[in-house]
């Protein structure tokens, strides 16, 4: 197998396509430290010690999440947060700082950071509030996505095709639940409810004719659906079990 599908495979399975911390905060020793337990639990973390130097670290690479302090940024910390919401609309930010006074953390959150953590504080309760943030933009993202790789084949929900061939409606809808639920059980009822209005023994008949016919389309891509008994049913890569 090539060494770079190998890689990709590898990362998927074991969730190693790291999430991209971007810290600024005139504090070193505290930004050195944040920034290798981090790296610790998994995470790509890059600690910058001012405004200016964040501003180009953000315009030089992608970043899943800033955490930022107001103060000792040599620029006013709002100014900068104002910057970042303006270039980056979307993208999540904490503020970790030492600012614990009601007007600070109001204009904070009116200029946009999406939390606000005092110092001192917990790494490990950092770590959730990150990840609780970084799982409902995740969830969001994928509640949009509509086009999706597997195995090289491209399947655009929006059009309708599946490497290049054509699919129903219902046919795409029902491969869309199925593609954002990569690997997990979609509900048969929950199927039945969104694209067919009706939950019963006909209805779910009709659902096994549709499951088939997509068999043969994903079979093509090294991919099954597989049938979780009086469950539902979930789209599985064949790739990833094969390593």
């Amino acid at each position: 197998m090539h060494i770079c599908k190998f890689f990709c495979i590898f990362a998927a399975i074991f969730g190693f396509m790291a999430t991209r911390i971007l810290i600024i905060d005139g504090d070193i020793s505290l930004s050195t430290v944040l920034s290798d337990y981090l790296a610790s639990r998994g995470y790509k973390a890059q600690a910058v010690g001012n405004g200016k130097a964040g501003l180009d670290a953000l315009s030089a690479g992608h970043w899943d999440l800033i955490l930022m302090e107001l103060q000792g940024v040599e620029m006013n910390g709002f100014e900068l947060l104002k910057i970042i919401r303006h270039r980056l609309p979307n993208i999540p930010l904490i503020l970790l700082t030492s600012r614990n006074d009601r007007e600070s953390q109001m204009r904070a959150f009116q200029l946009g950071c999406d939390d606000y953590q005092t110092k001192p504080f917990s790494m490990d309760i950092l770590i959730c509030r990150m990840e609780a943030i970084l799982r409902r933009i995740r969830a969001f993202q994928e509640s949009k996505q509509k086009v999706f790789a597997l195995n090289g084949h491209i399947f655009d929900a929006t059009h309708q095709v599946f490497d290049g061939k054509h699919l129903s409606a219902r046919e795409s809808e029902l491969l869309l639940m199925l593609c954002r639920q990569e690997g997990e059980v979609v509900d048969k009822h929950k199927i039945l409810s969104a694209l067919w209005k009706e939950d019963n023994a006909f209805t779910a008949r009709s659902l096994g004719v549709y499951i088939n016919h997509l068999r043969a389309f994903v079979k093509a891509a090294d991919y099954s659906i597989v049938a979780a008994r009086f469950k539902g049913y979930k789209l599985v890569n064949n790739e990833l079990v094969k390593v």
